[in-house]
């Protein structure tokens, strides 16, 4: 699930369907403008075999799951994920792909003591989804006795949710979205302190050898695509969710502005859009 997660603190009343929607349509978008960098992952991942089964850990709408098919075509891939929806909508795309015999959903809350059997798999993906464990180390260790001897296990995350703005924008409150950034950063501080952590020492820790680390700048210029302008409200309007009540009134107005789809101002009919961010990936192997 690379993916551009905002945890909704527990308490706020909203319909919990629409919101699924919402962030599904978000990973979809992820998965559509940050393919390539996805695949050049994919690709330098230093597996010593062509991997046969695969497991995708947190696979949200399905990006890795695709990826990783692609990348490996006579290989079949297990997708796990706490969310229905999400797996259900990844079904839907395999068929259409015609890789429904290649995959297998499970549906299961990694955080739970006991796993589901997923077999003993040659490659483990998690893409911004470890963050979310309440006990990493314990799924860590829970990864390395699940993976074949010699298997590889893939950790990517993001640093931090992507920027689309410039510096000086929008016109009326300039660097608007570096304040609603920093309001996200520190709620998620809050509420995931492994976001945005140093994965090696952990990963060593559960008994994996570290083989390889490498971080990625991604920066994809807006008017290459449509999608972007709908990814960047898709996001934004996912963080206003969450921090609109920890921000000044000021930005809160121009960021309603921003999102607005039937203003003149909105960021989806912005072409001065970038996608920003950097992607980390951990190589670990289970000796």
């Amino acid at each position: 699930m690379t993916h551009t997660h905002i945890h909704t603190p527990h308490g706020h009343h909203h319909d919990h369907r629409t919101d699924l929607g919402v962030q599904a349509e978000i990973l979809d978008l992820d998965a559509e403008v940050l393919a390539e960098h996805t695949a050049s992952i994919t690709a330098w991942l230093p597996l010593t075999t062509r991997p046969r089964h695969l497991v995708d850990l947190g696979c949200g709408t399905g990006a890795g799951t695709f990826a990783l098919l692609d990348r490996f075509p006579d290989a079949h891939i297990t997708a796990v994920d706490a969310s229905a929806d999400h797996l259900q909508r990844l079904r839907a795309k395999a068929c259409a792909h015609g890789a429904e015999d290649r995959v297998r959903t499970v549906q299961a809350d990694l955080d739970e003591v006991t796993w589901p059997d997923l077999g003993s798999p040659d490659l483990v993906w998690a893409s911004a989804s470890m963050h979310h464990m309440a006990h990493p180390g314990r799924a860590l260790r829970t990864v390395h006795d699940t993976l074949a001897p010699g298997g590889l296990f893939a950790v990517v995350e993001l640093a931090g949710h992507p920027r689309f703005l410039p510096e000086n924008a929008p016109a009326d409150r300039p660097g608007l979205e570096g304040r609603v950034h920093a309001a996200a950063d520190r709620l998620q501080a809050e509420h995931m302190p492994h976001r945005g952590a140093d994965w090696g020492p952990m990963l060593t820790a559960a008994g994996f050898t570290v083989e390889g680390e490498r971080t990625i700048a991604v920066n994809i210029d807006g008017d290459r695509s449509e999608a972007i302008g709908r990814y960047a409200a898709g996001v934004l309007q996912r963080i206003r969710s969450v921090v609109a009540d920890r921000l000044t009134p000021q930005d809160l107005t121009a960021l309603d502005r921003l999102l607005d789809t039937n203003s003149p101002h909105s960021i989806a009919h912005r072409d001065d859009l970038t996608v920003r961010t950097e992607r980390t990936v951990w190589a670990a192997r289970r000796a």
